[in-house]
């Protein structure tokens, strides 16, 4: 696929979420689940958060995409997330995976390597340490944050990608996305975005948005992670800090063209 053409599907998917408003169901952490479904409502999409094993059957039922996010795991949310990934797999609906700070404890990375034996997912979005510790490799992680740069995991997100049969999306000062066939680098965003605590946990939520409504999930995450990262970029220029950055995001998703789609995407 060209760039040009790749562009052209990332520009369509985000007037289809704009238009259609797909429903994203999140069992995300409860950091960043605010960051998330306000990321979603900016990008167009609907969000919805749960926690409830009694309505999570019709809730499946009404979604368009599943985002699971371990940030802050525990047994409880562990055994919803299967069961809601059981339903969506029923449901052929799209999952995506956040393994926040997998390799940081036995328990959260049992718990992703569980979700991955046990479920068909579209996606997986990470940071490099993550990628590294699902893949059996050592990712010097620091608590959620990652001591690798994203090209360190390149290889084992290819790998890991061939072997699940999904699509892998490592976030860095260089986004990699890797299906085990091909690798998209993307080289968008600002380096202040890192200073927002919950941002790459809304990467996930918004690659779930952009998977419900297009049939390429590779497409689908470079979709979300350009826009993301433009819109930071966009975001930075008239910001002092972290905080205004935030809201700064989130306006800049609104309100995003396809001029500064084509003029500032850097995909390679």
């Amino acid at each position: 696929m060209s760039q040009s053409t790749l562009l052209e599907n990332i520009w369509q998917d985000l007037l289809a979420i704009r238009s259609r408003r797909p429903l994203i169901l999140n069992l995300t952490n409860q950091v960043a689940m605010s960051l998330n479904a306000n990321g979603l409502l900016a990008l167009g999409a609907s969000p919805l958060m749960s926690r409830s094993m009694e309505e999570m059957e019709e809730l499946v039922e009404l979604a368009e995409g599943l985002v699971l996010n371990i940030g802050t795991l525990d047994h409880a949310q562990l055994e919803l997330m299967h069961q809601a990934g059981a339903l969506a797999n029923a449901r052929s609906l799209p999952i995506v995976l956040d393994p926040v700070g997998a390799g940081a404890s036995k328990f959260r990375t049992t718990a992703c390597l569980d979700l991955l034996n046990q479920l068909q997912l579209s996606a997986i979005r990470g940071n490099a340490s993550e990628i590294l510790s699902l893949a059996g490799q050592s990712g010097q992680t620091k608590g959620v944050d990652s001591a690798k740069e994203a090209s360190d995991a390149a290889a084992a997100a290819a790998s890991l990608a061939g072997e699940l049969g999904c699509l892998v999306c490592i976030s860095g000062s260089t986004d990699i996305l890797a299906d085990g066939r091909k690798e998209l680098h993307i080289a968008n965003g600002h380096p202040m975005m890192s200073s927002i605590t919950g941002l790459g946990c809304t990467a996930t939520a918004l690659i779930g948005a952009f998977a419900a409504v297009s049939s390429d999930i590779f497409s689908a995450a470079a979709g979300a992670m350009t826009v993301l990262g433009i819109s930071g970029q966009l975001a930075a220029e008239g910001c002092s800090g972290p905080g205004s950055l935030q809201t700064a995001i989130l306006d800049r998703m609104y309100t995003l063209s396809q001029d500064s789609l084509l003029e500032l995407a850097r995909l390679d």
